[in-house]
């Protein structure tokens, strides 16, 4: 499933736009920044709390598919600045991690 598509099954709210052409084949759920960019996978939906520059960094670096900030959390402005340089796709939900895994889990 790609980005877009995933935007638009699930509601939810583009705060930046990366490549909303890329491919989602996992999903990882962490806020601990170390622990992601050891575990999660390119790829990967990665849904956090964290809207800030360093969370930006660890998706370049994890290459994942986009980050999906969970329980409406906030996006920085410097973050946002960041990952639209670094064409990070940001996206935003009120639901929380959990529910937005098992909804994830159905689509792919």
């Amino acid at each position: 499933m790609k980005v877009k598509e995933l935007a638009e099954k699930l509601g939810l709210t583009v705060l930046t736009e990366g490549d909303l052409e890329k491919e989602c084949t996992g999903c990882y759920s962490g806020d601990l920044l170390s622990w992601v960019m050891s575990r999660a996978k390119e790829n990967d939906i990665w849904l956090t709390v964290m809207g800030n520059v360093n969370a930006v960094a660890v998706a370049v670096l994890t290459d994942c598919a986009c980050i999906i900030l969970t329980e409406n959390s906030v996006l920085d402005k410097d973050a946002a600045i960041r990952a639209v340089r670094q064409g990070v796709t940001i996206l935003q939900s009120e639901k929380n991690a959990y529910e937005l895994s098992v909804l994830i889990s159905e689509l792919i």
